[in-house]
């Protein structure tokens, strides 16, 4: 089906904050966008000064920062001033632990108040800040971890006892253990944060760091190997705070929800670092997903920005149109969508519930922040990614035998998503990887790895991955990792993992595993493997189904053939197989 496209009216258009999409991107500038960020006094640029400080000293610290909504019904609120006192304790306490500029402070947090302070004042220490999701099971953590050098780790006694106590004494560069909430006799090596930050003071210069100083490590899934460490700088906050309000619309007062997890990357561009430079409210909530709940949230805060995933689109679809319409959503100014592709359906259904699309957008943790988008104030094609953010250059290419590249010229011809390096929060490198790092670029364009086209006007349209990364419920998830989980146990030879459509999540994890002689397979053995993988990885990383097999399907060279996989299990042309192993030509 063909979905018509969404105009935007005049009035639409001239009350965003990119009124004119063509004439705004003429006219942008990078340096531009550097102005409209103070600076350090001094000089220098830090993130955690800019989202927070900066607001202080123009005289609105006592403005709404953030307001949390706990599962249990509380609310607690934390204007710019209270939330910066905060952040100069967390500073403070760490360079009284001999933390300084550079080393690594992960959190295994969920939506808390101390993963706001706790990231915010590791930046204006001058450290890194690393989130985990904290849904992972103990290997994601560990490995990540050992890859980032943590030093410091805050989080909560259960999330330490189940998931990093097991192997902390396996990773001697992890000297601090903070906890958000603990027991009276909290575990050996951890120390109570609350008590630790009231000892500390609630002023604190900003260390002064350079716009290139490391300043954010995100973790990202690849298709074999281990997880990436993708750095990014001080000077990303340029992007986010820019991307904020031309993406997003954000405007100074606004109040802006993001229900993204703070452990993904999008939880702290644009949960945390984007609202605040841009001075609006951040609502932040710590219960799951409900779908009252979540209307009862818009309705009763104001929102006037609301920033979601497919998935829970998806989910607020099954519920059906009717249950938004028992409330007052008049507030809303703009609904965005980010994760993974946003189907033509759910930016239609925007307009039957709400009456407005939604707006989808595309980036990479790679890329720091927003880069194609829907604007306000342009035309929605459901199910395209949109246009370009200013700035930023794109392209579709195809690589060339020798390692070069050349853009497709045809509209809606498909090719690889490539950019122009150059953005302030483009990655600076893949942490100790700098091989892995090298690979992304080519003739000039950063790869993306995702396939797309371009249409004649300029929008872009996601096709799929050009690798095996599985993209579920809008997190990226990389076979390998889930592989060598399977692996560990003992009645498994090997394992194969591919994504299959899921009508909710976009995809879920299926294995395919053999086993060793001795073994049976049956329903017993199956959920005692789904049991297995879900301890070791978490439920948001473990496979949804498990299927046995006599063997699975190799190269000759060995490598499991995955897209083979996926092929026979959707019933799907299974291409060139002359490398397989076995196979006859």
């Amino acid at each position: 089906m063909t979905w018509p496209t969404i105009h935007k009216s005049d009035e639409e258009r001239a009350g965003a904050n990119l009124p004119d999409y063509e004439a705004g991107a003429r006219a942008f500038s990078w340096r531009q966008a550097r102005a409209m960020l103070d600076g350090l006094p001094g000089g220098g640029l830090n993130i955690a000064y800019e989202a927070v400080e900066r607001h202080v000293r123009a005289g609105r610290g006592e403005a709404l920062a953030l307001r949390w909504l706990g599962r249990d019904g509380s609310v607690r609120d934390f204007s710019y001033a209270d939330l910066n006192a905060l952040v100069n304790r967390f500073a403070n306490l760490l360079a009284s632990r001999g933390v300084g500029k550079g080393d690594r402070v992960f959190s295994l947090l969920g939506r808390v108040p101390e993963l706001y302070f706790t990231a915010l004042g590791t930046l204006n220490n001058g450290s890194v800040f690393s989130p985990l999701f904290s849904a992972f099971g103990p290997e994601p953590v560990r490995a990540r971890m050992t890859i980032g050098g943590a030093r410091v780790l805050v989080t909560s006694e259960t999330l330490y006892r189940r998931k990093v106590e097991p192997w902390r004494a396996d990773l001697p560069s992890l000297e601090t253990v903070f906890l958000t909430d603990c027991s009276a006799t909290p575990p050996t090596g951890t120390i109570p944060l609350a008590g630790a930050l009231e000892e500390m003071p609630v002023t604190f210069e900003t260390v002064r760091t350079d716009p290139q100083d490391m300043a954010l490590l995100h973790f990202t899934s690849g298709t074999t190997g281990r997880p990436k460490g993708a750095v990014h700088v001080h000077e990303a906050v340029v992007a986010h705070h820019v991307t904020g309000r031309f993406a997003l619309d954000l405007r100074e007062g606004d109040i802006f929800w993001c229900t993204a997890d703070p452990g993904w990357v999008t939880g702290t561009s644009y949960g945390l670092i984007s609202p605040l430079t841009n001075g609006v409210t951040l609502v932040v909530d710590q219960a799951e997903f409900d779908a009252a709940r979540w209307y009862a949230i818009l309705q009763d805060q104001k929102v006037n920005v609301w920033y979601t995933a497919p998935t829970a689109i998806r989910m607020l679809m099954k519920v059906g149109a009717s249950v938004a319409k028992r409330f007052d959503l008049s507030a809303l100014r703009l609904m965005a969508s980010v994760g993974e592709p946003l189907n033509p359906e759910a930016v239609a259904w925007g307009l039957e519930a709400f009456g407005k699309p939604f707006h989808d957008n595309w980036w990479q943790t790679e890329t720091g922040g927003i880069t194609i988008s829907n604007f306000l104030s342009m035309d929605v094609k459901p199910g395209s990614m949109g246009r370009p953010i200013p700035g930023v250059e794109a392209g579709i290419v195809e690589r060339l035998p020798d390692g070069g590249v050349r853009e497709v010229g045809r509209s809606m011809t498909s090719g690889e998503l490539a950019l122009r390096p150059g953005w302030p929060s483009m990655m600076r490198g893949y942490l100790n990887e700098e091989e892995r790092y090298r690979k992304c670029f080519a003739g000039g364009w950063y790869l993306t790895g995702d396939l797309a086209m371009r249409d004649a006007e300029g929008y872009y349209w996601f096709i799929g991955r050009a690798d095996d990364v599985i993209k579920s419920a809008g997190h990226l998830i990389g076979p390998f990792e889930v592989e060598s989980a399977l692996m560990e146990h003992p009645a498994i030879a090997e394992a194969g993992v591919i994504g299959i459509p899921d009508p909710t999540a976009g995809e879920a994890i299926k294995a395919f595993v053999a086993l060793k002689p001795g073994f049976a397979a049956g329903e017993e053995l199956r959920k005692e493997l789904l049991g297995h993988a879900r301890k070791l990885l978490g439920p948001a990383v473990a496979p949804k189904d498990i299927a046995f097999r006599d063997s699975l399907p190799r190269t000759r060279s060995g490598k499991i053939m995955r897209r083979l996989l996926k092929a026979r299990e959707l019933g799907l042309p299974e291409g060139d197989t002359s490398t397989l192993e076995g196979e006859e030509h």
